[in-house]
């Protein structure tokens, strides 16, 4: 791989810092009340070079997202060497809430926002949401077929609650009250995911 100059290593630890900040900024006001504003204060740029950049709040916030994804799909190549594919859809849900619990996981658009528009219609953004969206619902199927889940649920269900742990207002709730710590909250939500409200089995 070619070494970057000094002023490319600068601009790159720029940007990461950007999409670090609006990812944050996303997670903690979502898309509608975070403002530029407060971004470019954040990481203490202006405004226009923000604009100047990226062109729109709407192409920062779908940069911001694409790092995500990038992390997942980073993420899953790990776990991919876990011969369960249970456990690798756990192994996902536990990193997707430990991003959520740290202050680093955008919210998802609404369904009616100018942001949801910008992504569907954004190439990086959707690729990686393809990629991902692929490989995890391989996993799902190998899953089902070997009776780790439930046969008879629409793969499409499982798939969505795993994105859905992904920004669960639980995590933020049981935070707040301060009676269990981080992996705490996340063993009880995983135990919910994946076995339901029933009681404990061990």
């Amino acid at each position: 791989m070619e070494k970057l100059s000094l002023r490319e290593q600068i601009q790159q630890m720029r940007e990461e810092s950007i999409l670090s900040a609006m990812n944050r900024l996303l997670a903690e006001k979502g898309f509608e009340l975070m403002t530029l504003d407060a971004l470019a204060a954040q990481v203490g740029v202006s405004k226009a070079s923000l604009y100047k950049r990226y062109g729109s709040k709407e192409a920062l916030a779908a940069a911001a997202m694409v790092r995500v994804l990038d992390q997942a799909l980073a993420q899953a190549q790990v776990l991919a060497a876990l011969a369960s594919p249970r456990e690798r859809l756990r192994g996902m849900a536990r990193w997707a809430m430990s991003v959520q619990l740290a202050g680093d996981m955008p919210s998802l658009p609404a369904q009616n926002s100018s942001l949801r528009q910008a992504l569907l219609a954004d190439g990086p953004y959707m690729d990686r949401l393809v990629r991902l969206s692929d490989l995890l619902g391989e996993w799902i199927g190998e899953a089902q077929r070997r009776g780790e889940l439930g046969s008879d649920l629409p793969p499409e269900l499982v798939l969505y609650t795993l994105f859905a742990r992904a920004c669960d207002p639980v995590l933020g709730l049981l935070k707040a009250d301060g009676q269990h710590s981080d992996e705490q909250i996340i063993a009880l939500l995983l135990r919910t995911c994946f076995d339901g409200l029933g009681p404990s089995r061990g």
